[in-house]
């Protein structure tokens, strides 16, 4: 679906799809740097900014590859299948990035507002997530706006804490790893509902 009316930041967000498989050409640091300063502009809940990124390159990138292969066979299908596609991405981009939760809003947010803890941590654990998922969307776009590819790998999730263990990172409550590379073959991404179909509108 092409924009009416496009500008730079339409045509980005329209132009915007999975990539999973690149080619080996390095992405420069001043790109991945400008990637990440993107993400780190995202809105966040009380400007707290409670995400992490981390950048995996060369060695550590193909052992969270090797982790996520290895772990693959103790799924049923498809989630074993999607696994094992992961990790073939991850081996195949120059650059993975992660972006995590570092549960400092959790933390002191009720020091924000006067709720009792347990609905406390609730609504600033869903802040958080919304945040980092700000931060994630972010990232995909500025990736997508220098000419490379990048894919939300959302299976991980399924082996969330052991990931975050091989960061060095608290078990949050949010985890996104995105891949990114020059596509190695782009046909496009999938057609998208009409508006019609996800839109309600009252007067």
């Amino acid at each position: 679906m092409n924009c009416t009316h496009p500008n730079p930041t339409l045509e980005t967000i329209f132009r915007r799809h999975s990539i999973r498989a690149f080619q080996e050409t390095p992405v420069d640091e001043k790109l991945v740097k400008i990637i990440l300063d993107a993400a780190n502009q995202a809105p966040s809940a009380h400007n707290q900014q409670s995400w992490r990124f981390v950048v995996l390159r060369e060695k550590k990138r193909l052992e969270l590859a090797h982790l996520v292969a290895g772990r693959a066979s103790d799924f049923p299908k498809p989630s074993s299948s999607i696994l094992r596609m992961a990790s073939r991405c991850l081996a195949s981009a120059p650059v993975v990035i992660s972006v995590n939760n570092t549960g400092s809003l959790i933390a002191h947010g009720s020091e924000l507002f006067n709720l009792e803890p347990e609905r406390s941590r609730d609504f600033f654990r869903t802040m958080e997530i919304q945040s980092s998922a700000a931060a994630v969307e972010n990232l995909l776009l500025a990736a997508t706006s220098l000419g490379l590819g990048s894919v939300w790998l959302g299976i991980l999730y399924l082996i969330k804490d052991e990931v975050l263990t091989f960061l060095g990172e608290s078990r949050g409550e949010f985890m996104a790893v995105i891949p990114i590379g020059y596509p190695k073959k782009d046909q496009g991404g999938p057609q998208k509902k009409p508006l019609e179909y996800v839109l309600k509108e009252f007067d």
